[in-house]
């Protein structure tokens, strides 16, 4: 089953996708869009060539585990995404401090700080990703 990780941000979309047996996640691309019509159509571009399975959504709680401002605005991009691709699942990932986890990766890498900007998006999808991929294989 393949995956894909996203990572939403108000006007970009990282995205990380997995192997065919769901067990590694690799970092894909960084979408950047002015409306929703333009994300969505790359996004189907991207599951129709990529074979995508399914939808693994990065969920921005706050660090008590209540839910943020931001979650809410992913629970709404949930459900567009479940209109859109109606037959694909999709995941919620707890996905707090992801993004700090992914500066923290590009500065131990000594990534220059435009380079970091460009990319930590879709680093922080990996990470959800993983994640995500790592929980289910622990379940079974």
């Amino acid at each position: 089953m393949i995956y894909l990780g996203l990572d939403l941000g108000s006007k970009t979309l990282g995205l990380s996708i997995s192997d065919r047996t769901s067990t590694i996640a690799t970092s894909l691309e960084v979408i950047r869009y002015n409306t929703e019509e333009e994300l969505f159509n790359r996004l189907k571009e991207i599951v129709y060539t990529k074979k995508v399975d399914a939808f693994v959504l990065g969920n921005p709680l706050n660090l008590d585990g209540s839910v943020s401002k931001r979650s809410e605005e992913t629970f709404l991009f949930k459900e567009k995404l479940e209109n859109v691709f109606k037959t694909k699942e999709v995941f919620l990932q707890d996905e707090r401090l992801s993004t700090v986890e992914a500066q923290r990766l590009l500065l131990s890498n000594d990534t220059r700080r435009d380079k970091r900007k460009k990319v930590v998006d879709k680093i922080a999808a990996t990470i959800i990703l993983q994640a995500f991929l790592d929980r289910r294989k622990n379940e079974r």
